[in-house]
């Protein structure tokens, strides 16, 4: 018997809160509405108290992925992605992911418990010591550490600022543990709370710059647009059509840019990367860089052409190779004021260059669809023929959002699938890392509400694999693919000595990941023919369900590191991989 007269349900609102409601109160007021994280000393309560806030919070098994997770958050919706760890070894596990979203320019949060840092300073040997903060700061847009409540507000607001401003990036917060365990008045903290404003203020590029960039566009015979997921993540998509298609310009989309315009479009140049890079004589980077996968505008480039660069950076421009025309500032706005010059200038593109790219386009699809029609029927399957059977169903339904990591998995899944929708194709992108897959699948899936596939190597699989089951415990609507040719980049390595180990790159060709899937109530499938596979993905697709799909391919399906191989060091010894 109780002697409260209060109804049992009604909400308990004491006067006194801690910092952890505080934390809580904070994101709800800049409008996060999901945080991904891993609990544990000290911010369990604190996650028990987001999300009674109404803030989903999505529980991981691995901080990596959880950050993952945050980050392709961070990229579709261009609010930041939130990230929350436990301290030491949790709080590192979190900051590769979010050392990634910074280098990808995913605006991203990742807030970790941490130890007092008085007792970290005096080196107390305190629980879990480390000092976070300044671990941190290398490898971040920016850094701020809450020592008390009062801190808290401040902080999101400003990490909030941070993430989204200019360029964006990761950006951590040291939550220290006597800042989530003070106790204040409500009364006190609730007037700590304020929304920021005006949280992130494009600004646009001086207009010297646009006369200079569309006086060169215009003089082109030859020009390109090469769109990077800078351009995606704008989510200007209709000013970049009006450019591409008003003035019939050729465009050549990089990974996650597929899709922004379609791929199988009348001005694709996706199938003359080299005619474009040899032989354009000025090319427009919208939302790209210049670095690694470009080869750094030297090398295959025609050295008399000459770079349009538009980027929200100044120090991005003149990296590697000269920009003859720089425009920084908000892309939006930069479009804006280009599209406005343009409509009262005078292309002077040689009516030659598109009609030839298109014949060149014409013939190299041809050429790609025999290829696939000749590995139809290889058994055991290859990645060709597994990819071959998965590329129309997926292009049939362009509205799921494919996550594609892996070696050869990533390379010719890029390659064969064409994209039709913006920001629809999520992958490893600058760095070209491993073990973003289960946490960026649940990252779209939760963000966007649309239906994920993942197309995973095994060995990108194994990364993350544990994390499937947060997939099945949020019930998300997510297939996963794995194609199975038994190790890293390959199952065939052949060990330089006598041991019994296996070779460096062999994993398992008769692994059976379905029965991962099992263990976690998915809806599962082990296919070894063209038939299989083409039933399963089909069946998969349309329960909108969590579904595991293991593929197996021959051992030797594949090549090392896919089609970058040419980055390895030459060994000069014979080696079998």
């Amino acid at each position: 018997m109780t002697t409260n007269s209060q109804p049992t349900n009604t909400p308990h609102y004491p006067e006194q809160v801690t910092g952890m409601y505080i934390l809580a109160r904070a994101l709800k007021n800049v409008g996060i509405e999901t945080v991904y994280g891993l609990v544990g000393i000290p911010i369990t309560e604190a996650a028990y108290m987001i999300q009674g806030q109404g803030i989903r919070f999505v529980g991981f098994r691995h901080e990596q992925q959880a950050g993952m997770a945050a980050a392709t958050d961070g990229f579709l919706t261009k609010k930041p992605g939130v990230l929350m760890t436990v301290s030491s070894l949790g709080f590192m596990n979190g900051l590769t992911a979010t050392a990634n979203a910074t280098v990808n320019c995913y605006p991203m949060i990742q807030i970790s418990g941490a130890s007092d840092p008085a007792m970290v300073d005096m080196n107390m040997g305190t629980y879990e010591q480390l000092d976070q903060f300044n671990t941190a700061k290398p490898v971040v847009k920016a850094a701020f550490r809450c020592s008390k409540a009062e801190d808290i507000p401040s902080a999101i607001a400003r990490a909030y600022r941070a993430a989204v401003s200019g360029r964006p990036g990761g950006v951590y917060i040291d939550m220290t543990t006597p800042a989530l365990g003070q106790v204040m008045n409500r009364e006190d903290a609730e007037k700590l709370l304020y929304q920021p404003v005006d949280i992130y203020s494009p600004v646009a590029p001086n207009q010297e710059s646009v006369d200079r960039a569309v006086k060169l566009l215009a003089s082109a015979k030859r020009p390109a647009i090469l769109l990077g997921k800078g351009a995606a993540y704008a989510q200007i998509d209709d000013k970049i059509k009006t450019l591409i298609e008003k003035h019939n310009i050729p465009y050549l989309p990089m990974s996650m840019a597929k899709g922004l315009m379609p791929d199988a479009g009348p001005l694709s140049a996706l199938s003359c990367r080299s005619t474009i890079m040899q032989k354009a004589d000025v090319v427009m980077i919208i939302g790209a860089r210049l670095n690694w996968m470009l080869s750094f505008g030297k090398g295959k480039w025609n050295p008399d052409m000459k770079f349009i660069q538009l980027d929200v950076e100044p120090q991005e421009m003149d990296v590697n190779v000269p920009i003859a025309a720089p425009v920084v500032g908000d892309m939006g706005l930069a479009l804006d004021a280009i599209l406005a010059k343009l409509s009262v200038a005078s292309m002077s593109t040689d009516p030659a260059w598109l009609s030839a790219l298109q014949a060149e386009t014409k013939e190299k699809n041809a050429k790609f669809q025999a290829r696939l029609a000749a590995n139809k029927g290889t058994m055991p399957m290859d990645h060709w023929t597994a990819i071959g059977i998965i590329k129309p169903i997926l292009e049939s339904n362009p509205d799921i959002i494919l996550v594609n990591e892996g070696a050869n998995t990533l390379d010719d899944t890029r390659v064969a699938i064409d994209m039709s929708l913006p920001r629809h194709r999520i992958d490893c992108a600058t760095w070209a890392i491993m073990g973003m897959g289960m946490g960026s699948v649940v990252g779209a899936a939760v963000a966007s509400g649309k239906q994920v596939v993942a197309i995973e190597g095994d060995s990108a699989f194994g990364f993350s694999g544990m994390d499937f089951s947060t997939i099945c415990r949020f019930n998300l609507p997510v297939t996963v693919v794995i194609l199975n040719n038994g190790g890293i980049y390959n199952g065939i390595g052949v060990p330089m000595d006598k041991t019994s180990d296996p070779a460096p790159t062999t994993l398992d060709i008769n692994a059976r990941y379905d029965k991962l899937g099992e263990a976690f109530g998915a809806q599962t499938y082990y296919v070894q023919t063209p038939e299989e596979l083409k039933k399963a993905l089909t069946e998969s697709i349309a329960s909108k369900k969590p579904c595991l799909i293991d593929v197996q391919l021959a051992a030797d399906s594949g090549k090392e590191s896919g089609h970058i191989g040419y980055l390895n060091p030459a060994p000069l010894q014979n080696i079998t991989v």
